[in-house]
């Protein structure tokens, strides 16, 4: 109880209020006054405070994030509150989770907080908000088996937790989806009704290509034969000429193997190849 006590003073009193504050945080447009032995809990705050001059009574330092856009300053204030008390952790909701973990990787020092905040953003990816997901996983850069490349990004910042959200992005397209689409051979038939297979057909068209590859060829993508496979891809690839895949130089195809495909694959196979610029002779 006593120390419940004074963790609730530090926070109301402290980081709420700022009274006796010695440190003044700037970032994006707002002012923390804060203090020291507090901030000192952040790798990131720690550096700053100590590589950063100062003149007068009260330490200042500017934390810059300007190449940092999925660090947001709702979920800035709430790592930087964490940092004196865990009730912090009840602010974090699915809508504000992702600029939270963002924070709190920048930050330092807080797996709790990057714990709970990784999990409502999991928890956050549905059908009304998969077109944002697609946005975010395709700026992670990746090789063409959909792990990550060691090339930094604006994502770089979430480190081993952008590997998994990606991985629950896949998951959520090939697994979930289908299953809550109730996507089956009979739902794959044009003849059979349209309203799952389009919602799936609209969304995939809006998959970065090489997630769409993994995903059509994986053998847990579930929707019926591997023809019902081959004939949705098409039908998803004449969507994306269109749209996402549309003036990137590339032509995307598919291809269903004769005989089947390879041990514990798909014999539906997706392939992109850039197009050849035409070659114009010049008479002399």
């Amino acid at each position: 109880m006593h120390n419940e006590e004074i963790v609730h003073h530090l926070y109301h009193a402290g980081f709420q209020t700022g009274n006796y504050a010695d440190t003044i945080l700037h970032v994006h447009q707002n002012t923390y006054r804060l203090h020291a032995i507090v901030l000192s809990r952040s790798p990131l705050l720690a550096h700053l405070m100590s590589t950063s001059p100062q003149s007068g009574a009260q330490r200042v330092i500017y934390v810059q994030l300007e190449h940092e856009p999925e660090v947001t300053q709702e979920g800035f204030a709430i790592a930087l509150g964490y940092l004196y008390s865990s009730v912090s952790l009840s602010l974090i909701r699915p809508d504000n989770a992702r600029g939270v973990l963002a924070a709190g990787c920048l930050l330092g020092g807080m797996d709790e907080l990057c714990g709970y905040a990784y999990d409502a953003s999991r928890q956050s990816i549905n059908v009304e908000t998969i077109n944002e997901w697609l946005e975010f996983i395709d700026s992670i850069p990746s090789s063409p088996d959909g792990s990550l490349t060691p090339e930094l990004s604006l994502t770089s910042v979430f480190g081993h937790f952008a590997q998994r959200l990606r991985d629950d992005v896949f998951h959520f397209l090939v697994v979930t989806l289908p299953n809550a689409l109730e996507i089956n051979s009979s739902e794959c038939d044009p003849s059979q009704g349209h309203t799952g297979r389009d919602t799936l057909l609209r969304v995939f068209s809006l998959v970065p290509f090489d997630m769409f590859k993994l995903a059509v060829e994986s053998r847990a993508f579930e929707i019926g034969s591997d023809q019902a496979r081959f004939k949705f891809a098409k039908d998803v690839i004449e969507m994306r000429k269109k749209g996402i895949a549309r003036g990137h130089g590339a032509e995307e195809t598919v291809v269903l193997a004769f005989g089947g495909g390879h041990p514990g694959g798909s014999a539906v196979h997706v392939t992109r190849k850039i197009r050849k610029r035409p070659l114009w002779k010049v008479n002399s």
